[in-house]
């Protein structure tokens, strides 16, 4: 009884332990891991909350998951497909934004891509995701705030958690 009892007082402790706290900058690697609960000038929404946002139709759903590129070493005549992306239906698919470290032509790609989901609007709210665990939609929710843009949302359970609360999902293509 002891020993269950100090295994209990240990809890708390625990998870304390097993929080992530947030970097001063961008998250430069091992970006399919435990994210923070915070994102500092952001909103921290769960699926749920999600959801009313999309419904409100007020808010623009900005997707950052990586697009694998096309291998170098294929074989002449090979078909390549790139595996397909299902998002939450109306979001715009950015890949490859949510880096720590973006090359000029990537954060002028995320930069354009936001500016034409909010008007050239930066009071226009966004609402950033990825997938659960996902560094990518942080990096990239952090960079909008640094473009100055004021109402940004962060989903950290990304579309993982979205499907899970059995919201819908739509095929979606790259932004060009």
């Amino acid at each position: 009884m002891k020993a269950l009892a100090a295994v209990l007082m240990l809890l708390p402790a625990l998870a304390l332990a097993q929080q992530v706290p947030e970097p001063e900058g961008y998250r430069m690697e091992a970006y399919r891991a435990p994210v923070p609960e915070t994102l500092a000038g952001a909103q921290v929404v769960d699926a749920d909350e999600a959801h009313g946002l999309w419904l409100s139709g007020e808010v623009a759903f900005v997707d950052v998951l990586p697009q694998p590129p096309k291998p170098d070493n294929l074989p002449e005549g090979t078909v390549w497909r790139a595996k397909p992306r299902d998002s939450i239906p109306g979001a715009v698919w950015l890949p490859n934004t949510g880096y720590g470290a973006l090359a000029e032509v990537d954060a002028q790609y995320f930069r354009d891509g936001l500016a034409a989901v909010t008007g050239g609007d930066r009071a226009h709210p966004l609402l950033i995701f990825c997938l659960a665990e996902c560094w990518m939609s942080w990096n990239a929710a952090k960079r909008a705030l640094a473009e100055g843009y004021a109402e940004v949302y962060w989903l950290p359970e990304g579309t993982d958690g979205w499907a899970a609360a059995g919201y819908p999902l739509e095929r979606v293509t790259p932004r060009q």
